[in-house]
């Protein structure tokens, strides 16, 4: 089996929240992760190089042959053709970016030791056509061209369940439903624009209009009367219901009520009250800022249409309103009238009127009893890693420096 080391590349934080609980390679663009992705593609077996604080959950596995990727890089045919080509000590370069680069394990030892590999040969990929995360919106961006580019490799000489009398399919042939799926009547598939995939035990209530590019994942369920409209990925084991346009949930997390969700990234783990609502488009129709850690301020995104990114583990009640380009770490938990503010720091509770602190024994509590409820289980290894976030982002809870600033 193949082994493959995937990489946090400089621009890891340019994804934060999300990869405060993660490497880059477990973010969710399409149908999988990208280090699913790899994994399809390569037939390997995955570990990773990211932060010490989450080498724990996600170990680095060193092999006699080690093919090193960048994990913010997207496997295509051409690319995978090309890496599957390397020599040893041979390296596939973007300008001055590594993309790839196939390694011995004194190799790799030496290069993880920050030695020169002097005999290293790099070729510039100038043709090979390359899909690669640099910002969060890329993330809803990306989303739709990826969702076509894993239907195809995941039903290539495969047959799914047939599609059910009672559903109307436009371009069936466009459509693949595992055959542990179940759909109710009055569904509509509309796979005209793009394919629509659904997963293993995944359950389509009566009544949910599907457009493609569209993915429902492994034990996850669509409420009734769900629109989802296309670029939409909707991860393992989750709940969804209301409106959604061209977002992503990686897994595990719960929009099960009304409401509009659009251009939107939420992590695991996180809940989304009934008939709450994102904008995704300014009033004066002009480019949406956003709130980026590296450079601490908020920067123009480049793009008219941006929601709302939410960290794991995050919470909203029910009727909250998200401004465009809001950005929550994790373990928040929002509430009350009005919009809060657009840039929600972890482990924040609270809304417009007033912010405390989340206290970490308090947040563990909430997250090992909404784990249980999927059978799973909040470890030490989890434990500490939030114990980290919780002590790295306390500079940006401000209230927690004035004579007030109290915990909830």
């Amino acid at each position: 089996m193949t082994n493959i080391i995937l990489f946090d590349n400089d621009r890891r934080d340019e994804f934060l929240p999300l990869t405060f609980t993660r490497p880059t390679c477990e973010l969710r663009v399409g149908l999988f992760t990208i280090a699913e992705k790899w994994s399809l593609w390569l037939k390997g077996h995955i570990s990773y190089i990211t932060q010490e604080y989450l080498s724990e959950k996600y170990p680095i596995s060193i092999a006699e042959e080690n093919f090193v990727i960048n994990g913010s890089v997207m496997p295509n045919e051409q690319l995978v053709r090309l890496i599957q080509q390397l020599e040893f000590n041979e390296a596939l370069m973007k300008g001055e970016e590594l993309i790839a680069v196939r390694l011995e394990e004194d190799q790799f030892e030496r290069l993880m030791e920050n030695d020169d590999l002097d005999e290293l040969i790099g070729y510039q990929l100038t043709e090979t056509p390359l899909q690669q995360l640099k910002s969060l919106p890329d993330i809803f961006q990306l989303n739709g061209d990826q969702i076509s580019t894993d239907f195809h490799k995941i039903t290539e000489l495969r047959k799914g369940a047939p599609i059910p009398d009672n559903v109307t399919a436009v371009k069936p042939s466009n459509i693949f439903i595992e055959k542990s799926a179940v759909l109710d009547p009055g569904t509509i598939l509309n796979a005209s624009e793009g394919p629509i995939y659904i997963g293993r035990n995944a359950k389509v209530m009566e009544g949910c209009l599907i457009r493609g590019p569209f993915s429902l994942g492994e034990n996850s369920v669509l409420k009734m009367g769900a629109k989802m409209y296309s670029g939409t990925s909707i991860g393992p084991y989750s709940k969804v219901g209301g409106e959604v346009n061209n977002s992503v949930i990686i897994g595990y997390s719960n929009k099960a009520h009304d409401g509009f969700l659009g251009n939107a990234v939420i992590g695991e783990w996180c809940n989304i009250g009934a008939d709450s609502n994102n904008s995704n488009l300014k009033n004066n129709y002009k480019d949406i800022k956003i709130w980026n850690y590296p450079q601490k301020r908020f920067v123009d995104t480049g793009t008219q249409f941006c929601g709302l990114f939410m960290g794991d583990h995050s919470k909203c009640g029910i009727n909250t309103m998200f401004n465009t380009g809001t950005v929550v770490g994790v373990h928040a938990n929002i509430f009350g009238e009005g919009f809060p503010r657009n840039f929600i720091p972890s482990f924040s509770w609270g809304g417009k009127k007033q912010w405390i602190t989340h206290q970490w024994e308090k947040a563990m509590e909430t997250a090992q009893l909404m784990m249980e409820r999927r059978g799973q289980e909040l470890g030490k290894e989890e434990k500490d890693l939030h114990r980290h976030i919780f002590e790295w982002t306390s500079d940006y809870r401000t209230w927690e420096k004035s004579p007030s600033g109290k915990s909830s």
